[in-house]
């Protein structure tokens, strides 16, 4: 197998990962266990099923690492097209797992809250409620922000894979057009909220363009060709 072949399928292998712990944390547990505008319920939900619930707070931090790891493979993968891309990249990559790394103190002080620690005991449970709801609205929003980054690090992906001649340029463009709806996306969750659910149905098929390019370097990896003969 040529070298830049197994470091694409290796890449691939890793954003694959990708695919279990992040639904999980992002998708499955707000669905499953968040009552919107009902602190109480929530408060119920997530102490009757705690263990889902860390199993989400280990799941955020997963990918958060994985995503460091990815990063790290597709810059081994893609810095001998462009370097300063390349970089770039990494750069905006590693800023989103650390917003992400982060954001998860929120998820954190929710459950302390839910749970009722001793040094909590002079707040009534409503009170705590209410606050650790307040925290995973914070998680959320955090998500959000980070969706800047989300869509950021896919414009320098994106050329990069455009201009490598054993990736196929389409899937460039639609990282690009991928990171400009996480962008978007963001900007709507934060200036316009009522129409985030809209926002995000409008622009889910152009979010697929990470999920092609995984399944591409698993499936297909990279076509390098060959290097001409020398003249004899």
């Amino acid at each position: 197998m040529h070298p830049t072949d197994k470091a694409a399928r290796v890449a691939g292998a890793v954003y694959l990962s990708m695919i279990v712990t992040a639904p999980f944390s992002l998708v499955y547990i707000p669905s499953t266990l968040f009552v919107r505008g009902n602190a109480t319920a929530t408060a119920n939900n997530i102490l009757a099923h705690q263990t889902l619930f860390r199993l989400a707070i280990v799941a955020d931090l997963i990918t958060a690492v994985i995503f460091i790891f990815l990063v790290l493979a597709l810059y081994r993968l893609l810095s001998g097209v462009n370097k300063t891309h390349a970089s770039l990249m990494v750069a905006l990559a590693l800023v989103s797992a650390a917003v992400g790394f982060m954001n998860v103190l929120n998820e954190i002080a929710a459950l302390t809250l839910f749970r009722g620690a001793d040094f909590l005991a002079v707040l009534e449970k409503p009170q705590r409620d209410a606050l650790a709801m307040l925290f995973l609205r914070l998680h959320g929003q955090g998500n959000v922000i980070n969706e800047i980054f989300w869509g950021l690090w896919l414009f320098p992906f994106g050329v990069l894979v455009m201009r490598s001649g054993f990736l196929p340029r389409i899937l460039g463009v639609w990282l690009i057009i991928n990171g400009f709806a996480y962008v978007v996306l963001s900007f709507a969750g934060l200036l316009l909220p009522q129409y985030q659910d809209v926002a995000f149905r409008s622009a889910f098929p152009f979010l697929l363009g990470e999920l092609a390019i995984m399944l591409w370097l698993v499936i297909k990896g990279a076509k390098v060709q060959p290097l001409p003969a020398p003249a004899s």
